[in-house]
């Protein structure tokens, strides 16, 4: 097992690093890849002494550095947040149609950061945008009262947690309606930041939450062994030592957290963390152990991909990467309806 972890991780970083060299290339200024292998590897110890610098300009690497790898180091992170917990949930769920927002943080998020954008002032906390901050405490807030809702004499209630988020994330997205009828001349504001979009990402938004995602995804790294019994049923997993009611309430909020520290820079993402899982899931198998390393560097591929279409397609110009990514997954949504309908018949 442990060579089959290597081997597609190996695989996967390849692509992933192929793809961060070509995204960085590519754009409103288009690079030669030989230039952005050169620029890339300026920087780099041990590397830079190799590289001749003096044709690099200071134009080129402001390009590249300033603006082109936060997004793509952004994009990447985001996609791994979305896809680990998109795994999470699949398997807490023991469902192949959820998805990180299922429980509301999508929903919570949007409120917050509309409340952000048109209500709140311009501040920062540790070099977050106020949009940024009141997302997360949306998403936050939304997951735990949610969370208490479900909690049934210390126990969650699979079923009463689905309704209530689609309850309250129907709720929510009424009063957003609302507001941004109150608010016309903001509407655009609004509209695009829940479509999704990668074009306000920066180093210091990176590095906020970066460091959350990465210890949040090795926390639940040592659930996936417990993750994998419990796809035998609750009560079978109980038999075999798995307290399941703990397991689902830590694995659950800490991939909410995950989520909404990744929805807070990005907006809404759809998609990513729904498609991705399955597409590992059919190339490696249903064991978490492996399919939750794989499955995550695939969802940072899955997501640069997309915001480098997103980037392109209609340059100068550029599209919300929510919009492609749903583009790639409702088919394939609908794929996986189809799929479910003839197993049932």
């Amino acid at each position: 097992m442990r060579f089959k972890i290597v081997k597609y991780t190996i695989i996967l970083l390849i692509i992933l690093i192929a793809l961060i060299v070509l995204s960085s290339a590519i754009g409103a200024a288009n690079l030669s890849i030989k230039l952005t292998l050169k620029t890339l590897g300026s920087i780099i110890p041990g590397i830079k002494n190799l590289i001749n610098a003096s044709d690099i300009s200071p134009q080129d690497i402001k390009v590249i550095f300033d603006i082109r790898l936060p997004r793509i180091f952004t994009a990447i992170i985001v996609g791994i947040a979305l896809s680990s917990s998109g795994v999470i949930f699949q398997g807490v769920f023991r469902n192949p149609m959820a998805d990180p927002y299922i429980i509301g943080v999508s929903a919570g998020a949007a409120f917050g950061a509309t409340i952000g954008l048109l209500f709140a002032g311009n501040i920062k906390l540790i070099s977050l945008s106020t949009t940024s901050i009141f997302a997360f405490l949306g998403a936050i807030g939304t997951t735990f009262l949610i969370y208490n809702i479900s909690k049934i004499k210390g126990k969650i209630s699979v079923l009463t947690l689905l309704l209530s988020g689609v309850a309250l994330s129907s709720l929510l997205t009424s009063i957003i309606s609302f507001i941004m009828i109150y608010r016309t001349q903001d509407l655009a504001k609004v509209y695009f930041w829940i479509m999704g979009g990668l074009s306000n990402s920066s180093w210091t938004n990176f590095m906020t939450v970066m460091p959350v995602i990465v210890i949040i995804m090795a926390a639940s790294s040592f659930f996936m062994r417990d993750l994998n019994v419990m796809s035998l049923g609750d009560e079978r997993a109980n038999q075999l030592g798995v307290q399941t009611e703990k397991l689902k309430q830590v694995l659950l909020i800490l991939a909410s957290i995950m989520t909404a520290a990744a929805v807070s820079v990005s907006g809404i993402i759809g998609f990513v963390g729904l498609i991705t899982p399955h597409i590992m899931r059919m190339i490696v198998g249903p064991d978490h152990k492996i399919l939750y390393p794989t499955a995550a560097i695939s969802g940072g591929i899955v997501l640069l991909l997309s915001d480098t279409i997103a980037r392109i397609i209609l340059s100068p110009r550029e599209i919300p990467v929510g919009i492609i990514t749903s583009i790639i997954g409702v088919p394939f949504f609908i794929y996986l309806l189809v799929k479910s309908k003839r197993q049932v018949f």
